[in-house]
């Protein structure tokens, strides 16, 4: 039986109601993939007509339904999709019967659905290098169509978990000129998490009625604002997959011009983003990078990342310790273009440092005092630019080796 783990500190008080999103039903079961008795396997059904869009991990060794979700995403179709997920292996590192499995699956969920498998689509998540026992999932697939239930979202974000602590969900209604739509979205993420799509499974739903090519483009930049703003540990998985279907039952149609459909759906992006930081492997601290005045925007996501990756800097943060110089430490070794006289540091409202040196105001008293507190703020200012980028991330601490080093026991 897989290990229990203590909620994160920094877990949302519950999980959200999520409403239903017409269109769209979910189930889960518990297949024993790879723990007995533990929900893991989940299905969402979207009715015909439904959109897709995703965006996945650029891992050079992504895994099977990786790839598989890759050669049908921009397929369009008049026919309803399948979604199938499974926790507790990640199908990844298993040559041809990573392949075969994964067409196994979507198979199989083809011939109970009666949906094209170019319509099926399957993300795995847990342990690399394993062999997916897909006869197990397969053997549920019958159970999981008799079940499916429009209000079944939260049992399949469980069904998603592997190191999480809690499920995470996000939902918000937006008025257009049309009117009302949901969005409703599930994540997991807890470890192996660093931009490049981040380190998770992200299912994302609406009822708005929207065309392909903008709801592709919509997720494309998005994500790049989100989940690629994120780091746990700077690792990128085999496995990020963000799907997004848009089912159209509302019959409100969402176009370019509707701005406040993009802002409805950042806000459910970032919220989920957020909840994976919170729930990083031991983490006590949740952190925003948050630079200004570099030469360009990508160097400013180059320094903000410098610092949010830097285990000298979560370490520090991790023992509430506010040791500045190891933020002009990762500065420095970023790459990305700096002037160490004319930096500018500080933790919250407090300022640290300034034109190359401590601030003569400064008191170590308030940086600690700071320190002490669940969500901490580090903004730097380069001098150099109008660049600016804000990143999230978290402090590393004996729990992350405690919960990495028992992984696979």
């Amino acid at each position: 039986m897989a290990k229990t783990l203590a909620v994160s500190p920094l877990a949302p008080a519950a999980f959200p109601d999520l409403p239903v999103i017409d269109g769209v039903r979910f189930a889960s079961v518990a297949a024993g993939v790879r723990y007995a008795g533990r929900t893991d396997v989940m299905l969402a059904l979207l009715d015909a007509g439904s959109t897709m869009a995703g965006v996945f991990t650029r891992s050079a060794t992504r895994s099977a339904p990786v790839l598989d979700c890759q050669a049908k995403i921009g397929g369009a179709s008049d026919e309803g999709v399948a979604i199938i997920v499974n926790s507790g292996n990640s199908n990844a590192f298993t040559g041809r019967n990573g392949i075969e499995s994964t067409r196994a699956v979507t198979s199989a969920v083809a011939a109970a659905t009666g949906l094209p498998e170019a319509r099926v689509f399957s993300s795995s998540t847990g342990v690399i290098g394993e062999p997916l026992p897909h006869e197990r999932i397969t053997a549920k697939v019958d159970e999981l169509v008799a079940s499916l239930d429009a209000t079944g979202i939260a049992g399949a974000a469980k069904a998603i978990m592997t190191t999480d602590t809690f499920p995470k969900g996000s939902t918000v209604t937006v008025d257009l000129p049309g009117g009302p739509v949901k969005i409703a979205g599930i994540a997991k993420g807890s470890g192996m998490i660093a931009p490049d799509m981040a380190t998770m499974l992200v299912y994302i739903f609406t009822d708005a009625k929207v065309p392909q090519p903008l709801l592709q483009t919509l997720v494309s930049q998005i994500n790049d604002r989100s989940f690629n703003c994120i780091t746990v540990d700077s690792d990128t998985s085999t496995s990020d997959t963000l799907l997004m279907g848009a089912t159209g039952a509302s019959g409100v149609a969402v176009t370019e011009a509707d701005s406040a459909f993009a802002e409805a759906l950042e806000g459910v992006f970032l919220d989920l983003a957020h909840q994976v930081v919170r729930d990083g492997e031991g983490a006590t601290k949740f952190v925003t990078v948050t630079v200004t005045g570099a030469a360009s925007d990508a160097d400013a996501r180059t320094h903000a990342m410098a610092i949010a990756n830097s285990p000298l800097v979560k370490t520090a943060i991790a023992g509430e310790d506010p040791n500045w110089g190891r933020i002009v430490m990762a500065i420095g070794k970023s790459g990305a273009a700096a002037d160490r006289d004319l930096l500018t540091i500080r933790f919250g409202d407090v300022l640290v440092a300034e034109k190359g040196w401590r601030s003569p105001d400064y008191r170590e008293e308030d940086g600690a005092r700071l320190m002490k507190e669940p969500e901490i703020t580090i903004s730097v200012d380069l001098g150099l630019g109008q660049g600016t980028s804000t990143v999230w991330t978290c402090d590393l601490t004996h729990g992350y080796i405690s919960i990495n080093a028992d992984y696979r026991s």
